[in-house]
């Protein structure tokens, strides 16, 4: 068995004073295609995870945060197609209102659900962990927020 480390972002909006997540749909030909998912990827080698989750954000939607956190939530499963044992850190990254989202091969389309109304649409039991967890530390300002931010590099 393998391990293998990948990161996941929940990329949420303020729109017309409702918070919203972005969703994206897997290509067909992709692992999963055709299923609604958080955007994640796989680390590089020597790369943090925080700068994993940023790449991977840019790589698959173009979107740059305006802030960034790490939240508690981690996923963990098992893959028996390749005999693997994933394990990823989840993040939380916060985009302008107008934000244009730009997918790229790995996804066939995306849409943003409010952030009230998302976990009926989320697959993963971990992904409704963070999606909580977001709400209840990230939008509503609990002690905890400022301890999860992490800052942004200059040269994003």
């Amino acid at each position: 068995m393998t391990q293998i480390y990948y990161v996941v972002v929940l990329i949420i909006r303020s729109h017309h004073g409702e918070f919203e997540l972005l969703m994206a749909r897997r290509a067909e030909e992709k692992y999963m295609g055709g299923t609604w998912q958080l955007i994640s990827g796989g680390l590089e080698p020597n790369e943090t995870a925080w700068q994993g989750a940023l790449r991977e954000m840019r790589e698959e939607t173009e979107l740059t945060p305006i802030e960034f956190y790490r939240l508690s939530t981690l996923t963990n499963f098992y893959r028996p197609d390749n005999d693997s044992l994933n394990t990823a850190p989840m993040f939380c990254a916060i985009v302008e209102e107008n934000a244009s989202v730009t997918i790229n091969h790995e996804h066939s389309e995306f849409e943003w659900v409010d952030v009230y109304e998302a976990d009926s649409k989320l697959m993963w039991p971990s992904d409704r962990e963070a999606l909580d967890e977001l709400r209840s530390v990230i939008l509503d300002n609990a002690l905890a927020k400022e301890f999860m931010r992490i800052p942004l590099p200059l040269n994003l």
